[in-house]
């Protein structure tokens, strides 16, 4: 079989309030950590480090809607770094497996020291494993409940700030002590709570058009958010009398019991604790998507891609649940995961804004490309810092790097590729394709198919005889995780050629013409959807499931989400 790559199409249907509440779910929970981070280093005077960090924040905010504009197509850091450097690209995704290695270990043990339990670092690795257990099944359907608890947290810390009001004329608040060197690591310390930001620009493939309008709306909203009230209530926190360093892990609770009742207390560690383990999954599937894209661009060995049946890379998945586990088992200090998490956090945004100021190949105004310069020489600054004061941050980022390398190496040169046997020849069509040639088939069917179904053919063919049409539409959908980096170009697996041969031959045995449509994706029901409205299919045939009851629950059932998706003028057949 001749190697056969096709354009990976997504429909773009993010809207700005979506990518806002994905964003939130990450950026937004900087504030579970970051107000006790910032009391423990400078006490009393950590007012000033948040503020400064507030400004950062606003600067990097607008540096991300600079990279949104122009990287259309995915602003991540792998993919835009690819267009200067392939392996300029590997060391980013690799600074990303960092970061989100660290982003689980941190969030879960955060988490349960919301929850308020004895020895929060077992039940965070318990967590870990039990989140990549039901990730087995493929990407958990949690989007709806995600953002819910983020709509949730932001109006707990919105309320929690009009509580601290009448207590402001009891702030104590100090300047801080000692040189410009000190105070430069004081400040360096709290640079985790830039962290989330990355992901507003892994989402430009699928937002909606203009994609710099979209993703510009989402920022601004979570910018907002989060730097004025992480300010806000760190001036809030110094009210409280005595709060000394114990509140390291828990402070929005601490400030919570204070300055409104444990009542209020209890309901932000409840849902900013269901935020942070949002937060772990988020980072599980992040990892799993970077090893996937690595492995189909043979950065990383092949085998790092392969799928379970539920369209899950399973040896990636082992891989994301096991080392934030074994990380925990290692290290269960907030402040010190906190310096393993802001070496690979800062170092990709580093890395990402600075080729994109250093790319003359793109349109950017000399104000922007200043931006964007400037701040990546101060978030370079950052890294180099914690490099040289944080050894264990430096050994872990080391780690990562030379393991991700030698599979690279490995990769390349020592395994070789599978050959593929020889298949039926399928000439299948992306969406794209078989619209440009839709007027040379006439038909109106689209057969939504899985596994083989004789039935559910003739059932189509049938059809297109009755209604004196020339053709058959057959769908494929290729499930994979949901890909923080997406490769431009995918190779159809040898599954999906295989069962669309097979039932293109048994349609054209009864004179009509198949076109073959192979997609990919993480939501069949919603990918089959998308085909019928490009193709102006009018009935959409499609075989009952055999997932059990509890892969539709984790994963969300095809038919329901096909049905949600259609236009109003299609109808679905359900062959039994």
């Amino acid at each position: 079989m001749a190697l056969m790559l096709k354009k990976v199409e997504r429909p773009r249907e993010l809207k700005w309030y979506q990518a806002g509440a994905m964003l939130y779910g990450d950026w937004g929970t900087s504030k579970a950590y970051t107000l006790g981070i910032a009391f423990a280093l400078a006490g009393h005077a950590s007012w000033l480090f948040l503020g400064l960090m507030s400004v950062l924040m606003f600067f990097v905010g607008l540096a991300y809607m600079i990279i949104c504009k122009v990287y259309p197509d995915g602003g991540g850091v792998y993919s835009s770094v690819k267009q200067r450097s392939q392996t300029l690209a590997v060391f980013g995704a690799l600074l990303l497996v960092a970061d989100y290695v660290v982003t689980a270990s941190l969030s879960a043990l955060d988490a349960f020291h919301y929850f308020n339990v004895p020895n929060p670092e077992i039940w965070a690795v318990v967590a870990i494993l039990v989140i990549g257990a039901i990730n087995w099944f493929g990407p958990a359907k949690g989007g709806n409940l995600a953002t819910l608890i983020g709509i949730c947290a932001s109006l707990a810390v919105v309320s929690l700030f009009l509580f601290t009001t009448p207590h402001l004329a009891q702030v104590h608040l100090e300047w801080p002590q000692g040189g410009v060197g000190p105070n430069w690591s004081k400040f360096v310390g709290i640079i985790l709570a830039l962290s989330g930001v990355e992901a507003i620009a892994n989402m430009t493939g699928i937002m909606v058009e203009p994609v710099g309008k979209t993703a510009r709306k989402a920022i601004w909203v979570v910018l907002i958010e989060v730097s004025v009230l992480t300010f806000l209530l760190g001036i809030a926190m110094n009210a409280v009398p005595n709060l000394g360093g114990r509140h390291t892990e828990d402070m929005l609770r601490a400030l919570g019991n204070y300055f409104v009742a444990p009542w209020f207390g209890h309901a932000i560690s409840l849902i900013f604790g269901m935020l942070l383990l949002s937060a772990v999954n988020t980072a599980i599937t992040g990892l799993v998507s970077i090893q996937f894209a690595l492995a189909k661009d043979r950065e990383l060995p092949h085998r790092l891609a392969s799928l379970n049946r539920y369209g899950m890379p399973w040896l990636a998945l082992i891989v994301a649940t096991a080392v934030p586990a074994l990380v925990l088992v290692v290290e269960h200090d907030i402040v010190r995961l906190a310096a393993l998490y802001a070496i690979g956090v800062a170092g990709a945004i580093t890395l990402n804004v600075g080729t994109c100021a250093t790319n003359f190949k793109i349109r950017l105004s000399r104000r922007e490309r200043l931006l964007l310069a400037s701040v990546s020489l101060i978030m370079l600054f950052i890294e180099l810092t914690i490099c040289v004061q944080k050894q264990n941050a430096l050994f872990f980022v080391l780690s990562v790097l030379t393991i991700g390398f030698i599979l690279r190496y490995v990769a390349k040169t020592l395994i070789p590729l599978p050959m593929p046997g020889i298949v039926p020849s399928a000439s299948v069509l992306t969406v794209s394709e078989a619209r440009e040639i839709a007027a040379l088939y006439h038909g109106t069917s689209l057969v939504a198919l899985k596994g083989f179904n004789q039935s559910i053919l003739d059932d189509a063919a049938l059809r297109a005889k009755a209604l004196g049409e020339n053709a058959v539409y057959l769908s494929y959908v290729e499930e994979v995780p949901p890909l923080v980096e997406l490769p431009d170009e995918l190779e159809p697996s040898r599954e999906s050629l295989e069962l669309l041969a097979k039932a293109e031959q048994e349609i054209e045995k009864q004179g009509l013409t198949v076109v073959p449509v192979w997609q990919v994706g993480t939501n069949p029901g919603k990918m089959i959807a998308h085909a019928a409205r490009e193709l102006g299919i009018t009935t959409v045939m499609i075989g009952t499931t055999k997932r059990s009851a509890l892969v539709s629950l984790l994963r969300g059932d095809v038919l329901r989400s096909l049905a949600a998706h259609l236009p109003k003028n299609c109808r679905i057949l359900i062959n039994g």
